[in-house]
């Protein structure tokens, strides 16, 4: 089968992620002796500084780890609300959706100390060991990706009226960074300096220094720059300046927090995902609605199953994920409840958004959501939808817009642009596995905070402000992400860890990859991971968007070109609003796995916007 480059195979180490320096990074500390935990952590630090539009330190990260001696575990870095951010408090500024971009978005900044646990509990390095691969990138500078330069022109006007703490960074003399050219963050260089000889001086001991630069960042220089920078009001997507509700208690109570993975088994495998303050288990969710006999691969009869039953996962979503209620996981993936959710998959597309009732209950869509289905027309695009931010549906720009609500406009002085996502994955010998997707605090979302070198997050415009809903902004509460790195089991064993950036979309690639790699069998002795990432995908926006303005399309597909005429001329026949899209557009997915037999690793990243890479020997 052609692939557009080999399933990398080894026995000593592979990482795959959304960029290469990250991925490489990632392979000197293997090289150095470190494990997977070190080897993610480093990388995770290097995406913040080469993929500045599309993570950064103070944003999210949801981890799944498998050690190799012990269960598979979420690590949650997951931020909740702050104490103020009060459904009440946002109305009372004239608000129906929390903005954007924005101090009023940030949620409690969880990647650094989800890092942190995972080195400390997991790892083998010092900070200092795994830091000076980001420190370097960020002192010295790095060749900058096309999109960084293009993503920093979209906000041109903010930065120069508004933001301008962030131009000193990204317009140095005026000029964005061209593609290759040289970009340097030496603020933020001299952050991970200073947060490291503060640590050394504090502490003696590996995991001592660990805690104590964890301390520094809750209530030390960091803790004080983030919450002095989120009170000042700033330009949001609003139109309107505010202030952000992030304080220093707020800073000082948080840490990251272990928890059990949700599973699913599916014909041998088992899938692990992050709880139902994710989009996670609607991966679960869509595997669960497959019946025993799938049809063919890739035709329009297998694309359409796939597309209707992410609709009625995600339907579900809406209606019952979130962190301000319990969510009711074991029923939504009860065989009874899935057995009866698949008669709705007809042979025609659904237009609908029709969340299910487990154990009985009546679901609840909140008001802005039962507005947005209702308004919407045949033509697939919401009544009213504004404009704003949100996470690209798909790798390259020049590919055509599938969506009016997920598709930035020109960019004006409140800050309306969108951001995106990042992914690790890692294996090493010893058979430790990890997944991470790391997102947020983007170079777009907020002003730079200037002693620190980064901005604050958005992830709150995930919540509703309306009360009484699974997803309502709750002091206290994680905003439910579309982060959502997988973990999958082959009788048990853990064998293959693999994400996606994407917003929305990550759990419908995903379900494809996955898909991919359970039915097209082995080559070589390992799963076939480049030709699953390299297979045409596709999206649907037949839901809410977790993204500012929070629009949908009923009916829409986004398909990829390399998908085939046969294929786009069934779905449309079955009633799908099909758009046709790059031929490399749909997804930006890493894998690594492990033969448990023989110990052979595997990887493979995708090729789509030509910037992930695997590596490994």
């Amino acid at each position: 089968m052609f692939t557009t480059r080999p399933t990398l195979q080894g026995t000593f180490g592979m990482a795959a992620t959304t960029h290469w320096l990250a991925s490489q990074s990632a392979m000197a500390v293997l090289e150095d002796g470190g494990n997977a935990y070190d080897a993610a952590v480093a990388a995770g630090f290097v995406l913040h500084v080469v993929e500045p539009h599309l993570n950064g330190p103070a944003g999210e990260v949801p981890i799944i780890l498998a050690p190799a001696d012990g269960p598979v575990r979420v690590l949650c870095g997951q931020g909740p609300a702050p104490a103020g951010a009060s459904v009440a408090h946002y109305t009372s500024l004239g608000l129906d959706l929390v903005p954007g971009t924005g101090p009023l978005a940030a949620a409690v900044p969880g990647a650094f100390d989800a890092w942190m646990l995972l080195l400390r509990d997991h790892g083998t390095k010092t900070l200092a060991e795994v830091l000076r691969y980001a420190i370097g990138y960020a002192e010295h500078g790095h060749p900058a990706v096309e999109r960084i330069g293009e993503t920093v022109e979209t906000v041109r006007e903010l930065f120069e009226t508004e933001w301008t703490s962030s131009a000193e960074i990204y317009l140095p003399g005026g000029t964005s960074v061209a593609p290759g050219g040289l970009l340097r963050n030496r603020p933020l260089a001299a952050t991970w300096r200073r947060l490291t000889a503060e640590a050394e001086a504090a502490a003696t001991g590996r995991e001592a220094r660990i805690d104590a630069a964890r301390r520094i960042w809750r209530e030390g220089f960091i803790g004080e720059a983030l919450a002095a920078f989120a009170a000042r009001p700033a330009m949001d997507t609003s139109g309107e300046r505010h202030a952000g509700t992030l304080t220093g208690d707020d800073l000082a109570a948080y840490s990251a927090t272990y928890e059990a993975p949700v599973t699913h088994d599916w014909n041998g495998w088992t899938v692990a995902k992050a709880g139902g303050w994710s989009q996670g288990p609607a991966f679960l969710q869509q595997l669960a609605l497959l019946p025993e006999e799938l049809p063919p691969y890739g035709s329009s009869a297998y694309v359409h199953l796939l597309i209707e039953g992410g609709k009625l996962a995600m339907a579900d979503r809406e209606a019952w994920y979130g962190d301000a209620a319990q969510v009711p996981l074991d029923a939504l993936l009860s065989d009874g409840y899935n057995a009866a959710r698949r008669t709705l998959i007809g042979e025609h597309a659904s237009f609908e958004l029709r969340p299910g009732s487990p154990d009985g209950r009546a679901p609840r869509l909140g008001e802005h959501a039962a507005a947005a289905a209702a308004g919407a027309d045949r033509g697939g695009a919401r009544a009213g939808a504004r404009s704003g931010a949100g996470e690209p549906t798909v790798a390259r720009a020049d590919r055509p817009a599938p969506a009016p609500e997920q598709v930035a406009p020109e960019v004006d002085r409140s800050g309306a642009t969108r951001g995106d996502t990042c992914h690790i994955d890692v294996v090493d010998r010893w058979g430790n596995l990890v997944s991470a997707t790391p997102s947020g605090g983007w170079l777009q979302s907020s002003p730079v905070v200037p002693a620190l070198g980064f901005p604050l997050g958005t992830r709150l415009q995930m919540a509703w402000l309306e009360e009484g809903l699974p997803n309502s902004l709750t002091p206290g509460r994680r905003p439910r992400t579309t982060l959502s790195p997988s973990l999958a089991l082959r009788d048990g064993v853990p064998v293959m860890a693999f994400g996606t950036p994407g917003g929305d979309q990550q759990d419908q690639w995903q379900v494809h990859f996955f898909l991919a790699v359970a039915l097209r069998g082995r080559v070589r002795g390992g799963p076939d991971l480049q030709g699953a990432v390299d297979a045409p995908n596709w999206h649907q926006d037949s839901f809410p968007g977790s993204f500012y303005p929070r629009g949908m399309r009923p009916g829409s597909v986004t398909v990829e070109s390399r998908i085939g005429d046969e294929v786009v001329a069934g779905l449309r026949r079955r009633g799908h609003l099909v758009t046709v899209g790059d031929a490399w557009s749909e997804g930006r997915l890493c894998a690594v796995a492990r033969d448990p037999e023989s110990g052979v690793l595997s990887a493979a990243a995708n090729p789509r916007g030509m910037q992930g890479y695997a590596v490994g020997r």
